[in-house]
């Protein structure tokens, strides 16, 4: 296939180094734990598409971050996610240092090459400090993504963004004109670019040209909304970590917030460019960093990635060019309605095979299907479709069966997140037949898109403010799959009611009042299950419209299109 230019090309694309400490490349790859990998994944994606000079930085995670192992009654345990990097990737002989703790620690780095539809490639380096020549402890400082205690993660920050930077060095990449922080973890990076101002001289003496100087190269995203998000580390810690040196320079330039080594804040110090992953992130973001110029990328996912085969072939007929240019899915709304619902009826088809190939648990083809699949955090509040089980079993008896899929992980630590598990499992249980429900273990990449292409409605109900963005909703859209969502992150852009799917409460002001959304929620049930039962064409007709509006926008080319317009390019 001969690859085409794209429509936006840029002559002169800058050249972006892209740090996160987790990267969703491959579902066999558990480099990843949720969203914010999923992201980092789909914007290299995109960058690859789009022919846009980069390269990805981030960590091995030879221990992956962790199986999920769920019994009987929603209990969840974890054991390593222990995989073979060289099965998937290079291993290349270049080799940095890092000093911790007064010691040097040498990094190697594996590549893994991101495919475009334009065929230009992405190469990320994943690295590693499973080397011999490093004592036992430090050759750990790569296995687990999120794991061990503060000092663990400060060292972990030291490899990705002091270690990334002298990688990408040690690998001839010379001439990186945007540093981009997903998130604060790789925020260390700074003091990296600081050091190469001074050329080897340290960092005494840092001036406010090495600090203006550094501020133009850097793009920061912030992905949190609450202050709890903040990776922050004590002073004395950070002395330990990284010495008298480097840790007198972040004070004298003033990157310390509240006597502490705030990784959040040192990011927004030193970036030219700062924005929050959707508008109403935007202005949360705002409040809570009033002195600092806070814009706003709404989120996308990688088309190609996230549809469903049946999708991507009912795309090729109709709109072939929408691979190239995924705004070419506006063109959905010709397709004729018989064929998305023909396409959508194979994609469930593959969902309910993959479910019971995994449960050995048939569903109904044939009964509306409702999937939720978050990360199991309180503050998505999963379990709030079980406020009221008669409602629900009234709702199922008088208009049509009803199942639901859930997945999710809760972080080993996070004890809220695993009691939510519990509760959906306590739901199930007493629900029996009425309402199907089911919670699958290990949801991941291959999952989630099974997920959110073959399930009839796509739910989602966090607590306002608390959802920075959220992008299972967009994956959803593009295989024709209308969310039921509360108005907060995205879906304040994406939600036209009865078009693109349905909100939860009326209300698009920040903050939830939990019984007029649990009320809501049931209503807007009670309005949705026979529209998807009557023989007519109004929720096909949703299905179409949600390709056509948001599949059509929330994707990773308009974002990534976004971020070179906006942030990468400078004067």
């Amino acid at each position: 296939m001969v690859s085409k230019p794209m429509p936006w090309t840029i002559v002169h694309p800058p050249t972006v180094a892209y740090f996160s400490m987790e990267v969703g490349l491959d579902p066999a790859m558990p480099t990843y734990s949720g969203g914010l990998g999923m992201l980092a994944g789909d914007s290299l994606r995109a960058a690859a598409d789009l022919a846009i000079p980069t390269v990805g930085v981030t960590l091995l995670h030879r221990k992956g971050y962790f199986r999920q192992h769920l019994d009987a009654w929603g209990n969840q345990s974890e054991s390593p996610a222990v995989w073979s990097p060289e099965e998937f990737l290079e291993p290349l002989p270049a080799r940095a240092s890092v000093t911790i703790e007064g010691r040097t620690v040498q990094i190697r780095a594996w590549r893994y090459i991101v495919h475009g539809v334009s065929g230009h490639t992405v190469p990320v380096y994943l690295l590693d400090t499973a080397l011999p020549e490093n004592s036992p402890w430090d050759q750990t400082l790569t296995d687990n993504l999120y794991g061990g205690d503060d000092h663990y993660r400060l060292c972990q920050e030291v490899i990705l963004g002091l270690g990334g930077v002298a990688m990408l060095r040690a690998l001839g990449h010379e001439r990186i004109q945007t540093y981009h922080m997903n998130e604060g973890h790789s925020a260390l990076l700074t003091l990296a670019l600081l050091e190469e101002r001074h050329e080897g001289r340290g960092l005494h003496n840092v001036t406010a040209a090495d600090r203006e100087a550094v501020h133009h190269r850097c793009v920061f995203t912030t992905h949190t909304p609450v202050p709890a998000g903040f990776d922050q580390f004590p002073m004395s810690l950070a002395r330990q970590v990284l010495g008298e040196e480097p840790t007198d320079a972040l004070q004298a330039v003033e990157s310390l917030h509240d006597g502490v080594l705030n990784m959040t804040y040192l990011a927004l110090s030193f970036s030219r460019y700062i924005n929050g992953v959707s508008m109403r992130h935007e202005e949360v973001s705002q409040d809570m960093f009033p002195n600092y110029p806070i814009n706003s990328i709404t989120n996308g996912v990688h088309a190609v990635t996230w549809t469903a085969p049946a999708f991507q072939g009912l795309y090729d007929r109709h709109i072939p060019e929408w691979r190239h240019d995924n705004l070419y899915l506006r063109y959905a709304i010709g397709i004729p309605l018989d064929e998305i619902q023909q396409a959508h009826v194979e994609a469930k088809r593959e969902l309910l095979a993959e479910v019971e190939r995994r449960t050995g648990i048939r569903l109904a083809p044939e009964a509306m299907t409702i999937g939720f699949a978050r990360r199991a955090a309180a503050y998505k509040r999963a379990d709030m479709l079980f406020s009221d089980l008669d409602r629900l079993r009234r709702i199922a008896s008088q208009v049509g069966p009803l199942q639901v899929i859930y997945g999710g992980k809760a972080h080993p630590k996070d004890e809220g997140g695993k009691t939510l598990i519990r509760r959906i499992f306590q739901a199930a249980a007493a629900l029996g037949d009425a309402v199907r429900v089911l919670y699958l273990e290990e949801y991941d990449m291959a999952l989630g898109k099974y997920l959110c292409s073959g399930v009839d409605l796509w739910l989602n109900n966090p607590q306002k403010p608390d959802e920075a963005s959220g992008t299972s909703g967009m994956k959803a859209a593009l295989n024709g799959v209308p969310s039921l969502s509360v108005l907060d992150g995205w879906w304040v852009e994406g939600h036209v009611e009865g078009v693109t799917g349905w909100s939860i409460g009326d209300s698009s002001e920040p903050g939830s009042d939990p019984s007029k959304e649990i009320a809501s929620l049931y209503d807007k049930i009670d309005l949705i299950v026979p529209m998807f039962y009557e023989r007519s064409p109004v929720f096909p007709g949703v299905m179409r419209s949600t390709i056509a509006l948001n599949g059509s926008f929330y994707n990773a080319q308009r974002m990534l299109f976004q971020y070179l317009e906006n942030a990468y390019i400078t004067d």
